[in-house]
């Protein structure tokens, strides 16, 4: 071995740099009394509306309910498909069946978020009211949102951003979730933004869609107790509201540490034969929530470097839709899902994180290009 360990993701390592902080605001919290929605979220609400670009946030159980919960205000229903990818955590698929519609998935581009060509065919032949469009902003970085945004016009369709990887990332001068009609962040532990437990919110710059949400997210109640439509309890925990509200205020940092990171690895990466390094969209500022290279021989070189004692993840070994549950029963569309397969034979994320070590980035480099040169 040439040094210790090197994590894939440090959640305790966000934690560490700003422990006092965070130990203060946990505190005021406990002290304040208040522990079911209450001004610790509405102020949480208030600033990450405002780093976004947008006129409202609603803080919410986690990623998957913010999908659910966006969905449900679009009005969107039984009969309706929402289009989205099968390159992505399953949570995104599973929200929509969640809200009561039905997923119909499209391929991927170069950059492994959402192929507007591949997107246009299934509106060209859809198979049913095509009602929503849900981009994934995979790994931190954006999807052609023009493009996408362009063909939902055309159709009639709403957009959903899910930004669940990309707190912070921007296309042209506007920050993610702030494009579409409305988007959903998840503050699972390791994403750029990140609670110490679950978390989400929902952000639109539509005052009546976040008015539908408010409600939403709390049995269908304006008025308490009253149900004015069916709802579902998922409401942000004050505590970690109080977390994020401390994390939020170093954000652009740690999203410049990463890219300082990722370019890094792209210089000292460079040269790796057979090794393909993530690809930028034009126009956009990435987050690298995930640093994520391909390798034809991806299982091979992701045991070379676990005995390197360098950790790696793979983000995501299965395409939702030859997963079991899901595998024969999904809407696809014309085309089918190639680049999607290819992909999840061949993605393999590496360490990185706003605390990561230069030294550390340097033995994930060399670990690498001793594989490719053996190889």
């Amino acid at each position: 071995m040439d040094g210790g360990f090197i994590a894939p993701a440090n959640p305790r390592a966000s934690y560490l740099a700003q422990r006092e902080a965070i130990d203060a605001a946990i505190a005021r919290v406990l002290d304040g009394g208040s522990y079911i929605l209450g001004p610790e979220v509405e102020a949480f609400e208030r600033a990450f509306a405002s780093f976004i670009g947008v006129r409202a946030a609603i803080g919410v159980a986690n990623g998957t309910d913010a999908l659910v919960l966006a969905l449900r205000a679009l009005g969107v229903g039984p009969q309706d498909y929402v289009a989205t990818v099968s390159h992505t955590a399953v949570a995104t698929v599973a929200a929509i069946e969640l809200a009561g519609a039905r997923p119909l998935l499209v391929d991927i581009d170069a950059t492994m978020t959402m192929d507007p060509k591949s997107l246009e065919r299934a509106f060209l032949t859809p198979p049913g009211r095509i009602a929503a469009v849900l981009p994934v902003h995979l790994y931190g970085h954006a999807a052609d949102l023009e493009g996408i945004g362009a063909l939902a016009r055309r159709f009639g369709a709403r957009v959903v951003e899910d930004c669940a990887q990309s707190h912070g990332a921007t296309l042209g001068f506007c920050r993610l979730g702030g494009w579409g009609d409305i988007a959903a962040f998840s503050f699972y532990p390791t994403k750029n933004l990140g609670a110490l437990g679950d978390g989400g919110a929902v952000v639109t710059d539509d005052e009546e869609l976040a008015a539908r949400v408010r409600m939403l997210r709390e049995y269908g109640w304006r008025e308490r107790h009253l149900s004015e439509m069916p709802g579902l309890n998922s409401r942000l925990d004050p505590l970690q509201a109080a977390i994020l509200g401390v994390k939020l205020a170093r954000l652009d940092a740690d999203a410049a540490r990463r890219r300082a990171i990722a370019a890094r690895y792209d210089h000292g990466l460079a040269a790796a034969a057979r090794l393909t390094l993530p690809s930028r969209r034009p126009g956009t500022a990435p987050v690298f929530h995930q640093y994520v290279v391909r390798h034809p021989e991806r299982d091979s070189l992701r045991a070379a470097l676990a005995r390197r004692q360098v950790g790696t993840l793979v983000h995501y070994p299965v395409p939702v839709h030859l997963q079991p549950a899901y595998r024969g029963r999904l809407a696809l569309a014309p085309g089918g899902l190639a680049e999607s397969e290819r992909a999840a034979a061949e993605v393999l994320s590496l360490p990185i994180y706003p605390e990561l070590e230069p030294d550390a980035v340097e033995r994930v480099i060399a670990a690498i290009c001793d594989f490719v040169a053996a190889d």
